[in-house]
């Protein structure tokens, strides 16, 4: 039975031009090194500067691997609830009802592309934004839409998922930042205690 493995990451820390700084490359090279142990078939990202930069220096990590753009990995808000938490009233204000249709939209697409089996046995690096990770994690989870809300994603942690006929997806590891040595943690949060 084939299985879909999904290594799903956040761009590297960005300035806030979109472009990484000297924090995000060395974040990416340390996925890289990483990722190199496993057994990547391809990287794809989204068409957004910090994800195209982070995919192309995990590229350097993975000679033999294709590096490609995917559209539907790129940054949106992929739901808008119709009644937001008290919180996140000021983020979703000003959202009208064309906005929100596109944001699902795209959340369908990318859904529809990754969050299912492959044909054949696959190891996929998705480079891409915070809330697209949360997105395709909530849904793995079959969890209501509105819970993508309460997930935060660190620059270059990793997610993996697996994703094969007959069973449920599986969440084999979340926001994961082993990789990066302390000082490099914990980028791209807000204020707070960290675990």
């Amino acid at each position: 039975m084939a299985t879909r493995h999904l290594y799903v990451v956040r761009h590297g820390a960005a300035d806030p031009f979109g472009e990484l700084t000297g924090t995000g490359e060395r974040q990416a090279h340390l996925l890289g090194e990483r990722l190199s142990r496993s057994p990547i078939d391809t990287v794809l990202h989204s068409p957004l500067a910090r994800a195209t930069s982070t995919a192309q220096i995990l590229g350097e990590h993975l000679p033999a691997v294709p590096v490609t753009e995917a559209p539907e990995l790129v940054d949106h808000v992929p739901h808008v609830p119709a009644d937001p938490p008290p919180a996140w009233a000021g983020f979703f204000d000003g959202y009208d009802a064309a906005e929100a249709a596109a944001g699902a939209n795209l959340a369908e697409a990318l859904t529809a592309r990754f969050a299912r089996p492959a044909d054949t046995e696959s190891h996929e690096v998705l480079v891409t934004h915070a809330y697209q990770v949360a997105w395709l994690v909530r849904h793995a989870l079959g969890a209501p839409p509105d819970r993508w809300l309460a997930m935060s994603c660190g620059n270059t942690a990793l997610t993996v998922l697996q994703f094969r006929d007959g069973t449920p997806p599986a969440l084999l590891l979340y926001n994961d930042m082993s990789h990066l040595p302390e000082d490099l943690r914990w980028t791209g949060f807000g204020p707070g205690t960290r675990p």
